[in-house]
């Protein structure tokens, strides 16, 4: 009993995020930030005082894009514990086999169909950026038309920067927080030439145990910019099956191998690597098996993803259609050695009605 224990134990720590981590340096350290002016004694926008500390052009491009006006971190991880395993009004569509126009296209040059994730604070001398990927999901069909963007990601970025001692350094109420102080999560979409911050207004559902966070930014005259949409199966994929799956690198140059293209911003780099689907395991880790009564709650395939893909999508090759999203890497015997981690989209479903049900509410 002892030695199953030490096992568990040590399949444990064998798992990796694909996250951009505390020891994950873009190019060198940061070094030390000089303080920051006093402010003028007459009233000014927060802009004009707004210091970022000096660091990488990703990390400042970040840190000076997140507005007073948008929602904090302490805010953002309230409603990510009050909303887990939230269920919305909104039916998300069965899209398994999609028609031309709605497959995901591996050729595109700017990568438009997946979003960059980040969660930032700066505080005094201190601060930090957890990145990951995401993407969006349409709720257009449903009865009630949407004014918001949903993006589907990966929960534990979230849960990274929510235990990190500089988020713990910013007091959470607004009135003791400095003016060059700041924290906030944004989804940025565009290309390196015209990246597009859109605030994280709100977290409608997590599903922690999951790994899944879905994150909300509204969609008003003041940001008309519609975030490209992919298709979800509500169906797992087979063993075996030929894969896509979105990796992506945070480096000043451009990585070795074939198909880096620069996605978004300055420093990121990604590209569609083909893969295929090894195998399923449930919240215990015994191997699950699709089209039975097993839970399917970890998705894995190979190859192993790059530090910062995760909440990338996984694609069916064949369908088009997103069968899962990255987590990481894990090992569950050393026989079967270190393999990919996801989750199956299937689980994406929980987090919304079933189609044509209508639920009474009181």
């Amino acid at each position: 009993m002892q030695r199953n224990v030490r096992c568990v134990h040590s399949f444990r720590a064998s798992r990796r995020y694909a996250t951009v981590g505390p020891m994950t340096y873009l190019g060198k350290p940061p070094k030390q930030p000089i303080p920051p002016p006093p402010p003028p004694p007459s009233s000014q926008a927060l802009d004009s005082v707004r210091w970022v500390p000096d660091t990488s052009p990703l990390h400042n491009s970040i840190l000076s894009n997140i507005r007073p006006e948008s929602p904090s971190l302490h805010h953002l991880i309230d409603q990510y514990v009050e909303h887990s395993g939230n269920v919305l009004d909104t039916a998300l569509p069965y899209e398994s086999r999609p028609n031309s126009q709605r497959r995901t296209k591996f050729d595109l040059l700017d990568d438009a169909n997946v979003v960059m994730i980040a969660h930032a604070v700066q505080h005094k001398t201190l601060h930090k950026v957890a990145f990951c990927s995401g993407f969006a999901i349409d709720v257009s069909q449903s009865s009630q038309p949407s004014n918001e963007n949903l993006i589907v990601t990966c929960a534990h970025t979230m849960e990274d920067i929510r235990h990190s001692y500089e988020l713990a350094s910013l007091p959470k109420d607004p009135s003791q927080i400095p003016q060059t102080s700041r924290s906030g999560s944004l989804i940025v979409s565009g290309s390196t030439k015209s990246p597009i911050h859109h605030p994280v207004t709100s977290i409608p559902s997590s599903l922690p145990r999951a790994d899944l966070l879905l994150l909300s930014t509204p969609k008003s005259p003041e940001n008309p910019v519609h975030i490209p949409t992919l298709p979800i199966s509500p169906y797992p994929a087979q063993l075996g099956a030929n894969i896509r799956a979105h990796f992506v690198v945070y480096s000043h140059k451009q990585p070795e191998g074939d198909g880096w293209r620069p996605w978004i911003a300055e420093g990121a780099w990604s590209k569609w690597v083909k893969g295929k689907v090894t195998g399923y395991r449930d919240f215990a880790g015994r191997e699950a098996k699709p089209g039975t009564y097993d839970a399917l709650t970890h998705l894995l395939f190979e190859p192993l993803p790059t530090v910062g893909s995760s909440g990338g999508p996984i694609v069916d090759e064949e369908s088009g259609a997103v069968i899962g999203a990255i987590v990481g890497t894990r090992m569950d015997n050393r026989v079967e050695g270190v393999r990919g981690w996801g989750v199956p989209s299937e689980t994406i479903f929980e987090m919304f009605s079933l189609p044509g049900l209508k639920l009474k509410r009181n």
